[in-house]
């Protein structure tokens, strides 16, 4: 069954374009040209698993919304904010957007925002994950190695759980960087691989899962 989502926007174009572009992901797609209808349709499909909101909209602006969605459920929202809009970014998260997208921005960085937090929804919602010596508690953000805890700050964290999420799958340095530091990130690319390198340091015996795919990137595989 296609996951279904949200897009509320007063742009048509561009909400027109965001539809078509999660439908050819397979989604199904729900399109609001306010905060009325955002709303409207939201408490009226309760199938729907994400919400994508802009913040300057008609009738209610993307923040009442949020603030409308958060009193009843805990599903994730992002939010399309003004570039360097720093202001509303922070009072976004602070009124509990799960994350935030600058305009203008790539569609594809918006897909896979979107597909990083429906995983991560899907993983809070399962048991720990156990791979080899290695066990994740995703809930409670603790790792395992031979069942005693290790200590990781959270961009080890979020490093550890995403490799985890697509193992056996090479991930580049700059899917990588986009997905835990963000693609308007400035700072060097040269960042992940010092902290892949802390994070197998953490791991102790479990590091040797986290291979290193020269030139390309970083692959988790559980060691034979």
């Amino acid at each position: 069954m296609a996951v279904s989502i949200l897009i509320a926007d007063d742009d048509e174009l561009l909400r027109d374009l965001v539809k078509e572009v999660f439908e050819e992901e397979g989604f199904k797609v729900y399109a609001a040209a306010n905060g009325e209808e955002a709303l409207d349709i939201f408490w009226n499909c309760p199938e729907i698993a994400l919400v994508i909101l802009d913040i300057m909209m008609p009738k209610l602006d993307g923040m009442q919304v949020l603030c409308e969605i958060r009193e009843r459920a805990e599903i994730p929202v992002i939010m399309l904010t003004a570039l360097g809009d720093s202001a509303s970014e922070l009072s976004s998260l602070q009124n509990g957007a799960s994350d935030f997208v600058s305009k203008p921005f790539h569609y594809e960085i918006l897909v896979e925002r979107v597909k990083n937090l429906l995983r991560l929804m899907k993983v809070q919602g399962m048991d720990n994950i156990q791979v080899g010596i290695l066990e994740i508690d995703p809930t409670g953000h603790k790792v395992f190695v031979r069942n005693k805890e290790v200590i990781l700050n959270n961009k080890e964290f979020q490093l550890l759980e995403l490799l985890v999420l697509n193992q056996n799958i090479v991930l580049s340095r700059e899917k990588i960087l986009d997905r835990i530091w963000g693609y308007d990130y400035e700072g060097d690319i040269r960042t992940i691989d010092t902290h892949v390198k802390m994070l197998r340091a953490n791991l102790g015996p479990a590091g040797r899962y986290i291979k290193t795919i020269r030139g390309v990137g970083y692959l988790f595989e559980e060691a034979l």
